[in-house]
């Protein structure tokens, strides 16, 4: 692990939240980036609406989740979100696995998506899962040092059945052991 990887908490969000997730949406949208562990906050029209992604994940038949937003602790700013979900269906289980995550831009490159996936390791130990899948697309090597710099161990690689066309996207799927103790 890195040092200083006590910058960082993982809270759950709420509605005093609201402003930091919507300009943390508009940083995401205004860079092209993907949404991932942010629990479709790129699909909503409102943070309502988003706040309910709970609601909004049963009636699609989602796996129920819990999202976290990362939090620098200097200064309160919202640097990334990371969801864990708490079901493996057959996609998840082939694609996308139990840990998503997304760090804005604007602050990537400085460990924080390291202290956010060590940081729910140790909130999917206390759920009492003794390891998590964590999937990236193989062309995401800074992802893939993430998931390894927290002990993800290479599984196997998938092509993505759902790939855009004349496009084979990779999956890497590793599995971590939850105990943060090692």
């Amino acid at each position: 692990m890195r040092k200083n990887m006590n910058n960082l908490i993982l809270i759950t969000p709420t509605k005093e939240h609201e402003s930091q997730v919507m300009e943390f949406r508009e940083e995401m949208l205004k860079n092209g980036e993907g949404f991932y562990g942010c629990s479709g906050l790129n699909s909503v029209s409102s943070y309502d609406d988003w706040l309910d992604f709970e609601g909004r994940f049963k009636c699609l038949g989602w796996s129920p989740s819990a999202i976290y937003l990362g939090i620098r602790i200097s200064d309160g700013k919202l640097i990334g979100m990371i969801d864990l979900r708490h079901e493996l269906s057959g996609f998840l289980l082939k694609y996308n696995g139990q840990i998503g995550y997304s760090v804005r831009p604007s602050e990537r490159k400085k460990g924080y998506a390291c202290q956010m996936l060590f940081l729910v390791l140790k909130k999917a130990e206390n759920f009492g899962y003794k390891k998590v899948l964590v999937c990236c697309n193989k062309a995401n090597v800074q992802s893939a040092r993430v998931i390894q710099k927290c002990g993800g161990a290479l599984e196997n690689e998938v092509v993505h059945e759902f790939s855009p066309p004349n496009r084979h996207d990779i999956i890497q799927r590793y599995w971590i052991e939850t105990d943060c103790n090692s």
